[in-house]
C-alpha cells in the first residue's frame, strides 16, 4: 500500500516538473514572439498590432455558453466534492461578476489570472482574476476568519510546495477552509484533514481544467 502510494507521488511529482519545464519554454517562446511582433509594431505595420493582440489571448474559440451565462447548480458526491451541473462560461470581461457561489468555481472572468505556483496570498482576491486561474487547472484554497491560525499556516505550507495552486482569505465564503477548482469545491475540517491531499491529487492540473498547461506565473500579484 505505502509503496502504491510513493509511486502515485513520484509520477505525480514527475508530471508536475514537466507541466513546469513546458511553461518555462512557452514563456521564452512568448517572450521572443513579443519583442519581434513589438518590433513590427514599431515599424508601423497594421498585421503586427493584429498579430501582437491574437498572442495576448489564451481562449479558444467556441468554449462560451450560447448565451454567455453561467447556469447551473451544485450537485453533491459520495466523496463531499460538490460537482456544478451546468454551463460555466469562459469569456473575458473587463466588469465585475456575479457568481452564484462564493468562492466561484468559474464562469466569466479577466483576461489576466492571478499567479498561482504556489502564491499565497494574505489578502482577498478579486474572483474574476482567481477564476482564470481555476481554467488554468490550479486549485485555490480559501479560508475565514473562522479557520484556527494553524490550520492556515499549515495549509500555506503545502500551497507553497505545490505548482498550480493558490491561497488566500475570504470572509464572505459559508465555511472556514474550502477548497475550490474549476467546476469542483468542497469544505475541510483542517489542514490535517486527508480529504486535503485527495482535492489536490485530484484536481491539480486534472481532468476538469478547460485549459491544460496554460500559465500560472506572469499574472497578477499582490
Amino acid at each position: 500500500m505505502g509503496s502504491a502510494k510513493k509511486s502515485s507521488n513520484t509520477a505525480r511529482q514527475a508530471r508536475i516538473a514537466e507541466m513546469r519545464r513546458a511553461e518555462e519554454a512557452r514563456d521564452r517562446r512568448n517572450r521572443i514572439l513579443t519583442i519581434a511582433v513589438s518590433a513590427v509594431v514599431v515599424a508601423g505595420l497594421a498585421v503586427g498590432g493584429v498579430v501582437l493582440v491574437r498572442s495576448q489571448s489564451d481562449d479558444s474559440s467556441g468554449d462560451t455558453a450560447s448565451d454567455g451565462k453561467t447556469s447551473g447548480k451544485f450537485v453533491a458526491g459520495k466523496d463531499g466534492v460538490r460537482k456544478w451541473e451546468g454551463t460555466l462560461s469562459r469569456n473575458h470581461v473587463t466588469e465585475e461578476v456575479s457568481y452564484p457561489v462564493d468562492p466561484p468555481v468559474g464562469g466569466d472572468h479577466d483576461q489576466v489570472w492571478m499567479n498561482c505556483d504556489g502564491d499565497v496570498y494574505t489578502k482577498p482576491l478579486k474572483n474574476r482574476n482567481a477564476v482564470h486561474s481555476l481554467e488554468h487547472g490550479a486549485v485555490w484554497v480559501t479560508y475565514s476568519g473562522k479557520a484556527p491560525e494553524a490550520d492556515v499556516e499549515k495549509l500555506a505550507e503545502k500551497v507553497r510546495k505545490t505548482p498550480y495552486t493558490l491561497m488566500s482569505p475570504d470572509d464572505e465564503q459559508k465555511d472556514p477552509i474550502m477548497l475550490t477548482a474549476w467546476g469542483h469545491q468542497r469544505t475541510v475540517t483542517g489542514a490535517d484533514d486527508p480529504n486535503v491531499d485527495k482535492f489536490f491529487e485530484k484536481f491539480v492540473q486534472g481532468e476538469q481544467t478547460p485549459e491544460p498547461g496554460a500559465a500560472c506565473t506572469n499574472g497578477l500579484s499582490q
